[in-house]
């Protein structure tokens, strides 16, 4: 067998086997449930409710789930088969709602065939045992082994039914269960105590006489002072009823002004959305204006010849729109391609320049074609004169006028030599020095329609000046042109092929002269675009008034 608690196999003490019928009367006696008949106290042990809930469920009671049946004991001469259904039937004859039934000494310990005294004085023979000794069940040991297990198990069902502890349990467990048991002894024992004390402390604080007639009167007088207390309430009641009425219509007139505020502040919303979308709408125009003004001033101020053509310097090079103009020996060298591109936008600036102030040049006409432009040069010769019969000379019909197309840009260095390399791009820079004396003579005369009062350079942004010198002459002799002048003068001289004092010739020039007379072309060209820039905002503001 094992444990019922830790499974832990057992083994039974001697002292189980072979029980008499009296000590499984005793086992018996000694479970049963006696608390009900030993109770004197009128008082019950538990609440009348539970004894009612009790009595309903036990009246509708079905067999319980889990029940313990303890089969009869099996006779000596029936089998297993035989010893099963006499348990049943037993089961069947007991109630239902039992969860244990009541054995008889019959069941515990099989019956035994009584001996008379006279026949246990007799001695038996041997011819009488050998013949009884095959039919006794005690000889043999199987019958025995399993009586023996039997009444074993039994005896447990018996103690398991009569408690709320599955038998057999080991030594340790049976430990455990005491010392839990001995614990709530322990707590029980306290509790029991503890009710002693307080019956014990109830029965000693029991009033006399004297405290009783006082507490009396002083109920009496509590009572009295409860129905003054009482009625003094119902005065209060009846002024908080009059107090309710006109708080009542006090909140009706509250009601009635918060409507008026209510109405009130609507109207207030409605005309300040109103005055704010006016004043917002004054806003926007306002803030339009103020754009429009500033982007009116700013386009006025805007120099169109300027941002388009922007000329300054980079170091000893003159530049325009980042282009430099000119070379120098090598760290400082400057790619043809860089020059051509230079060359043609100061075409197209001379070009732009003209046909703003409404000049056109004699025997040159410009094409700005990028870093391929060309100036093409007209030649008229003159008629010829033949000699008569009469002494008398006939001039003859004037021949067709010669075009010359001059070039502004060169293909780089080859070994022929600079004086045949750079011929025709010298041709071509004679010719753009040549328009641009023109243009300066024109403009310096005053054949311009607007009246120029300020020197150029008033005119031109300072991020635009080449060098401290440019500006220096510029206004030497820009403001020198005083008397009657009406126009400006170009800041350096231009006679043939030479502006300043440097020739524009690059198969005659060294690379520094070439350099610098490149950069006062590009200064007289940056005065006739602040000319043509002061005649634009002269003609805007005739206009505009």
């Amino acid at each position: 067998m094992n444990c019922q608690n830790c499974r832990t196999p057992l083994k039974l003490d001697h002292s189980l086997q072979d029980l008499n019928p009296a000590a499984y009367d005793l086992l018996v006696g000694s479970t049963g449930y006696t608390h009900g008949s030993n109770t004197t106290s009128s008082r019950m042990p538990f609440p009348r409710e539970r004894q009612e809930l009790y009595n309903r469920v036990s009246q509708n009671a079905t067999s319980p789930v889990f029940k313990r049946t303890i089969p009869p004991p099996s006779l000596p001469g029936l089998g297993p088969q035989s010893a099963m259904a006499a348990s049943t039937k037993a089961g069947l004859k007991d109630n239902p709602t039992m969860s244990f039934v009541m054995l008889t000494d019959s069941q515990v310990v099989p019956p035994q065939p009584a001996s008379t005294g006279h026949e246990s004085s007799q001695p038996k023979s041997k011819s009488n045992r050998a013949n009884t000794a095959p039919h006794d069940p005690s000889n043999d040991p199987k019958q025995t082994l399993s009586h023996q297990i039997e009444s074993t198990t039994r005896l447990f069902e018996i103690l398991s039914s009569r408690s709320d502890i599955d038998h057999p349990i080991c030594t340790e467990c049976t430990d455990l269960l005491l010392s839990s048991f001995q614990a709530r002894l322990s707590a029980a024992t306290k509790e029991r105590d503890a009710y002693i004390a307080f019956l014990k402390n109830l029965n000693s604080t029991l009033p006399t006489a004297s405290e009783v007639s006082k507490a009396q009167s002083s109920l009496a007088s509590t009572r009295a002072a409860e129905s003054r207390a009482f009625s003094e309430l119902l005065t209060l009641e009846q002024e908080k009823a009059s107090l309710d009425a006109e708080l009542a219509a006090l909140e009706a007139e509250s009601l009635a002004l918060d409507s008026q505020e209510q109405s009130f502040w609507r109207s207030r919303n409605a005309f300040a959305l109103t005055l704010s979308s006016f004043q917002n709408d004054r806003d926007a125009l306002n803030a339009a204006y103020d754009h429009d003004a500033k982007q009116l001033e700013r386009l006025q101020r805007t120099n169109v010849y300027n941002d388009t053509f922007c000329i300054g310097h980079d170091g000893f090079f003159g530049t325009i729109n980042g282009l430099r103009l000119g070379r120098l020996p090598p760290p400082q060298n400057v790619d043809w391609a860089e020059i051509n591109a230079a060359w043609g936008t100061a075409c197209l600036l001379l070009a732009t320049v003209a046909e703003k102030l409404g000049f056109v040049f004699r025997g040159y006409k410009l094409k700005p074609m990028g870093s391929t432009s060309k100036i093409e040069k007209t030649d008229q010769p003159a008629p010829s004169v033949a000699p008569s019969s009469s002494n008398t000379r006939t001039v003859s019909q004037p021949a067709h006028p010669k075009t010359a197309s001059l070039e502004l840009f060169s293909s780089g260095d080859l070994p022929l030599g600079r004086l045949l390399l750079h011929r025709r791009l010298d041709a071509g820079m004679v010719a753009f020095l040549e328009c641009l004396r023109q243009l300066g003579e024109f403009v310096e005369m005053g054949s311009t329609s607007a009246s120029l009062s300020s020197p150029p350079s008033a005119t031109a942004s300072p991020r635009n000046q080449l060098d401290r010198n440019s500006s220096t002459n510029t206004n030497a002799e820009g403001g020198g042109g005083g008397g009657g002048e009406r126009g400006i003068k170009l800041p350096y001289e231009i006679h043939k092929d030479r502006i300043g004092d440097a020739s524009i010739r690059l198969s005659v020039s060294q690379d520094e002269a070439w350099t610098r007379a490149c950069k006062y072309t590009l200064t007289c060209c940056k005065f006739l675009l602040a000319h043509a820039s002061n005649v634009g905002a002269a003609g805007g503001k005739g206009v505009a008034r």
